[in-house]
């Protein structure tokens, strides 16, 4: 039975530590939205696409990709050319943020427009 118990509790402090780690707000009010573990089943062509989202009063500040196994060619083109289109965007609740894609990387950029609109949604349910 204790044996049990301490599982029990073990996965519950595990689950609030990953909560925990899904957004934090800087000394200068910027929030930070990171979607490792908020869209674990969001994947691009070859697996999940994570970002950070920087926000500050309702505006994107930047979008970050984080560490994940797409093709180095395609996270560049995605990094230069799709990821600088959020910045400075006015968000508001229940507004979807449009950006274009990359052409020849559809799902890695399908997987970043879902990440983003992920971690706005929990900002807007958290800040």
């Amino acid at each position: 039975m204790k044996k049990i118990l301490f599982i029990a509790l073990l996965a519950a402090s595990c689950t609030a530590v990953q909560a925990g780690d899904v957004m934090h707000k800087e000394k200068d009010g910027t929030y930070v939205v990171n979607t490792t573990t908020l869209a674990q089943d969001v994947e691009g062509y070859i697996g999940a696409t994570p970002v950070e989202v920087y926000i500050k009063k309702n505006k994107i500040v930047k979008v970050v990709m984080l560490k994940n196994q797409e093709t180095p060619k395609y996270n560049a083109r995605i990094k230069k050319e799709m990821l600088p289109g959020f910045d400075n965007k006015k968000i508001a609740k229940g507004k979807a943020v449009e950006v274009d894609g990359i052409t020849g990387a559809t799902f890695t950029s399908d997987a970043v427009k879902e990440n983003v609109k992920r971690a706005l949604e929990y900002y807007w349910k958290h800040k």
